[in-house]
């Protein structure tokens, strides 16, 4: 506002030294409107800014908390269903080695990396497949609670159990073997995303996603066990500054419950995702990369690939520029606050400073 009061005396004096007489009325008609909508643009501005404040801290309180079994709930249900070892024999026969592309939520980089891993002309990597609506987060939640059913164990068939025996038995209760349930899931994967991928002539597949944590990497792992899994961060500060400025009007974890649209609630989605990786046991075949790092050249592209062993031409990604969404150079006050609280476990999990 003082500036533009400043410019515009500025310009009332450069006319009267250089024409010896004051502004015609048709400027100064023009330098009033020009305060009155610099003034109009600093009130909307303003009343705007308290909307937000406003409307952040009441999303906030109202946000809807996303809870998934805990990656050892997962791995007592998946004790429950492992009953002998025809399981292991029909899963390991097949060394389908699927790579899966996790990342802490939207704007982390996933897109850039698939494009990197996808320079090698044998591997094919879907993009959020039905994404809003969190198949595979639907299925872990169910599989988690499975060790919760009552004698679950006793009601699994027998091999021995003939057809006269069932005839005078309780068999109100009588579920098919533990693995086949598996195989099953395993197959609808198979199905959804390898098959499609072999028919158009790829030897490899994989799905990256930004809505899946640790506790679906368990399951994906439980029915691939050859899978790997590469897990990709960036400080929820930048994700969600890139995200918020890009209108992000269809964003979901999972359609129609969970819709992410505040601060909180992108902030609760990117802790859970960054948290929950340190649940997991030593060995579990995954390598964290950061956005920060793939940007900055640091990554050793060399051993990424001998890792997920494909070939990576990873210039012919970085050399292209897609997109930028940010528009801020920084958040507000109250959007710190809020994803420093929310997603702070996740951010010290995974070496990023509040």
């Amino acid at each position: 506002m003082q500036k533009i009061s400043i410019e515009n005396k500025q310009i009332v004096a450069e006319n009267v030294q250089r024409q010896g007489a004051p502004p015609a009325r048709g400027d100064r008609r023009s330098s009033v409107r020009l305060i009155a909508a610099a003034k109009g643009c600093a009130r909307r501005s303003s009343a705007w800014a308290r909307r937000s404040v406003v409307r952040e801290f009441w999303e906030w309180a109202r946000c809807k908390q996303v809870s998934l079994p805990s990656v050892k709930q997962m791995a007592e249900s998946m004790a429950v269903l492992r009953t002998g070892t025809s399981d292991a024999v029909n899963l390991e026969s097949q060394a389908d080695a699927p790579i899966f592309v996790l990342a802490t939520g939207w704007r982390a980089g996933s897109t850039l990396l698939q494009r990197i891993l996808i320079t090698d002309s044998r591997l094919l990597l879907w993009g959020e497949p039905f994404g809003d609506l969190a198949l595979p987060s639907r299925i872990a939640e169910m599989v988690g609670h499975i060790s919760e059913l009552y004698l679950l164990k006793e009601r699994f068939i027998q091999d021995n159990l003939t057809s006269a025996a069932m005839a005078t038995s309780w068999i109100a209760t009588l579920y098919p073997p533990g693995h086949d349930f598996r195989l099953a899931l395993r197959s609808l994967f198979d199905q959804w995303l390898g098959e499609p991928a072999r028919q158009r002539g790829f030897a490899r597949w994989g799905l990256k996603e930004v809505r899946l944590g640790a506790t679906e990497a368990s399951l994906l792992h439980w029915l691939y066990p050859h899978a790997k899994f590469v897990i990709l961060s960036r400080h929820p500060y930048d994700c969600y500054r890139s995200l918020a400025d890009s209108g992000w009007n269809h964003v979901y974890y999972q359609r129609p419950q969970v819709r992410v649209d505040s601060a909180a609630g992108f902030a609760r989605h990117w802790n859970r995702l960054a948290a929950g990786w340190s649940e997991l046991a030593a060995g579990f075949p995954c390598l964290h990369i950061k956005y920060e790092d793939l940007i900055n050249g640091t990554v050793d592209f060399r051993k990424l690939e001998s890792w997920l062993g494909i070939v990576i031409r990873e210039n012919v990604a970085l050399d292209v520029f897609v997109g930028r969404t940010a528009v801020r150079q920084s958040l507000s006050w109250h959007e710190r606050l809020i994803i420093s609280k929310e997603a702070g476990p996740g951010m010290k999990a995974l070496g990023y400073s509040r």
